[in-house]
């Protein structure tokens, strides 16, 4: 509990910090620090982070649940969508539908998940958590979120293009790739912690960036439709996947990563791609904000299932 009170102190401070100042700087400014956090904040953190981590035998299971969270996501999306239009003789516009699968099947696993799972699990495991959103939630936003917003959306042609080149050019990735191969070197001691402070700093500088963000959403009105996203991403998709890691023998603070990033928010991702896709812009923000405000109730309840 005291974890807990302590993650919400830094998190609502932080992202409360971020509020404000997206409310009174410039909007270019969220804008500069998310690309100084995408090119340099985030991949040294990640060669950081790995350093301190334990691979263990099953890591690669991570990924695999990430991919089966984001199918059970969109599946259960679409029965609720189809639900609506049986039982209330009302459907969506395409468009509403794509953004309400979107919000249902992707999640911020990155600059909202990494910190909690930081606070809550530790440096020793969080080798899952980026091994679930790196080569699970970041393929399956930018190929599989792209490809069914291309199939029902407009705007941008040629996605399969658009697709490649976001992932071939994001410094996650590579960087990724870059902290295995030196995850073992040894390197000066003040190098070393020079690098554990910054990634720290990347790590807050993400939440308040999520603040900044938050401060220019403006719509709630679609609320009611973004509820059902919010329902099926949040808290049935963990439940489900959740009640089954024992069986695949993930237990303890494994599971508990897994199950968090699970139970992340909508990924700011689905507002990228409901702008460049010509989707329902409004019902992605919506998702985003009423989704970061439910994590305030919903996270102390799966650390106590898990």
């Amino acid at each position: 509990m005291t974890n807990l009170l302590e993650l919400y102190v830094k998190l609502g401070g932080l992202v409360l910090v971020g509020f404000i100042l997206g409310r009174k700087l410039p909007v270019t400014v969220p804008t500069h620090l998310g690309q100084f956090l995408f090119w340099v904040g985030v991949p040294i953190s990640i060669v950081s982070f790995l350093r301190q981590s334990s691979l263990s035998g099953q890591i690669w299971i991570a990924p695999a649940i990430a991919y089966l969270a984001i199918v059970l996501g969109a599946f259960l999306a679409w029965l609720g969508i189809k639900g609506q239009a049986y039982f209330k003789n009302t459907v969506p516009q395409q468009s509403t539908q794509t953004s309400l699968i979107l919000a249902a099947m992707l999640g911020n696993t990155g600059y909202l998940g990494f910190p909690i799972t930081l606070a809550m699990v530790g440096k020793e495991y969080f080798a899952w958590a980026l091994f679930y959103d790196l080569l699970g939630s970041f393929p399956g936003t930018y190929a599989l979120g792209v490809l069914l917003a291309a199939s029902f959306g407009g705007g941008v042609q040629n996605h399969w293009q658009t697709t490649a080149r976001a992932m071939l050019i994001n410094p996650a990735l590579w960087s990724f790739g870059f902290g295995l191969l030196v995850r073992e070197a040894t390197i000066p001691t003040v190098v070393e912690f020079c690098l554990e402070k910054f990634a720290w700093c990347s790590v807050a500088l993400s939440l308040v960036l999520i603040g900044m963000r938050l401060g220019l959403l403006k719509s709630w009105r679609s609320l009611p439709q973004a509820g059902m996203s919010l329902g099926i991403k949040m808290l049935l998709v963990p439940l489900i996947l959740g009640s089954i890691l024992p069986l695949i023998g993930l237990t303890g603070p494994i599971a508990k990563i897994i199950v968090l990033q699970m139970a992340m928010p909508p990924a700011f991702g689905t507002l990228v791609i409901a702008e460049t896709f010509n989707l329902d812009r409004d019902l992605a923000v919506t998702a985003l904000a009423a989704g970061a405000i439910v994590l305030l109730v919903t996270l102390p309840v799966w650390l106590w299932l898990f």
